[in-house]
């Protein structure tokens, strides 16, 4: 099974860019077109959050438009720069979102691993949070099926990263978080956006990752003064997150956008590696 995560769209209504610079929109869709474009496609895709840049009605039906090339199941889950009303009035037709309730949360059964989708929006706030009827939620899920393989997706990064202006609007009760998801060791990974870039951590006897955003990342400042967060326009990218019951599950960053090749390897008559390269296969015949 293939899991691709994109996070952090920040779709905009047509015409206009965030931040006065990021055509976010024309991003996404290269993003779409090179998971379309894979031989081997996902057999799922998650957005992990800020789908949009202002929640606004008409950025959510100009992300389903996006979004419509992709063939595969797709589930969101919305960031602090979402609104759920108005994403669930466009996307509730796609079956996963709950019918009513405050929080966007799901369970995804369909699929050789588990998804749980989180929902940790403060409404009108930056930062996010697992509260108790969260945490709770989220346990009964868990312990409905502890041996089955299992990813959550979520926003907020429930860990500290060392980006310190984001560490201060991270998820809150991650703690508390974590103290659920140890026990749980089925748990194969926690995936995260918001943080725009690509980072991983040990968390909770697990993997947390962050996934860079298909559009700008957050600069690297790694100064711990809380310097005001900064973005740029490093390469957008989406990641690959390979599972089989021999491996787990293995995630690849994948770049959008045309870097040149794939060429071939041509190695120098001096590579000191021709020999051990020669033997290889005689020794694996024997």
């Amino acid at each position: 099974m293939i899991i691709a995560q994109i996070t952090d769209l920040h779709v905009r209504p047509p015409g206009r860019f965030a931040y006065e610079r990021v055509n976010t929109n024309a991003m996404l869709k290269a993003a779409v077109d090179a998971l379309v474009r894979l031989e081997r496609r996902p057999d799922v895709v998650l957005a992990s959050g800020d789908l949009t840049d202002c929640g606004l009605a008409e950025e959510y039906v100009a992300l389903r438009e996006l979004l419509a090339p992709l063939s595969m199941p797709v589930y969101l889950v919305p960031g602090n720069h979402d609104r759920r009303e108005n994403m669930r009035a466009v996307f509730q037709a796609d079956g996963y979102l709950p019918a009513e309730g405050e929080f966007l949360h799901y369970v995804i059964d369909d699929h050789p691993v588990r998804l749980i989708g989180l929902d940790t929006v403060v409404p009108g706030e930056g930062h996010g949070l697992m509260c108790l009827r969260r945490l709770n939620w989220l346990e009964t899920q868990l312990a409905r099926t502890p041996g089955e393989p299992t990813v959550i997706f979520m926003h907020h990064p429930p860990f500290l990263t060392g980006l310190a202006d984001m560490d201060r609007i991270n998820c809150r009760g991650g703690d508390s978080m974590a103290d659920i998801v140890a026990r749980f060791p089925n748990v194969e990974r926690v995936l995260c956006g918001h943080h725009h870039r690509p980072i991983q951590a040990r968390w909770a006897g697990t993997l947390a990752s962050v996934s860079p955003s298909t559009a700008h990342q957050v600069a690297l400042d790694l100064k711990p003064d809380n310097s005001p967060t900064m973005f740029n326009l490093e390469p957008p990218a989406y990641q690959l997150h390979v599972w089989s019951p021999y491996s787990g599950l293995v995630s690849h960053t994948a770049y959008v956008g045309d870097y040149g090749g794939p060429y071939p390897f041509v190695l120098d008559p001096d590579y000191p590696g021709h020999g051990a390269d020669n033997a290889a296969p005689a020794e694996a015949a024997e």
